[in-house]
């Protein structure tokens, strides 16, 4: 099982990657299933990435009580803003205007439900 579970530990981290550059794609959901992933495959890769610079903090702050950071709760609500803008800007369908703004208005009651640090 371990190199399953580290093929999808390095799947996770590069759409975690990819995400830091598209906005349509979250970063910090893809770190923590890499962590999640390589907890269960690669003590070297699971302590580089809880121990990183950038990544480390998020995953902290998760494994310890759940939180997202305030930085980080209006970057991504700064991120859904822009890409449902591009939507409306593009005339999408109203059909998919609606789905997309209930799928996002769900993930940022998720993102501004949970506690901040």
């Amino acid at each position: 099982m371990r190199p399953i579970w580290f093929t999808l530990g390095i799947f996770c981290m590069a759409l975690g990657l990819i995400g830091v550059v598209l906005p349509l794609l979250p970063t910090v959901p893809f770190m923590l299933l890499a962590a999640f992933c390589f907890a269960r495959s690669s003590e070297r890769m699971h302590g580089w990435l809880v121990n990183h610079r950038v990544f480390g903090p998020a995953i902290e702050d998760w494994n310890r009580s759940g939180a997202i950071s305030l930085t980080g709760k209006r970057a991504a609500t700064a991120s859904i803003a822009v890409v449902f803008s591009i939507s409306v800007f593009m005339g999408l369908r109203p059909t998919i205007l609606a789905i997309q703004a209930v799928t996002l208005g769900a993930v940022l009651i998720f993102i501004w439900t949970r506690p901040s640090y």
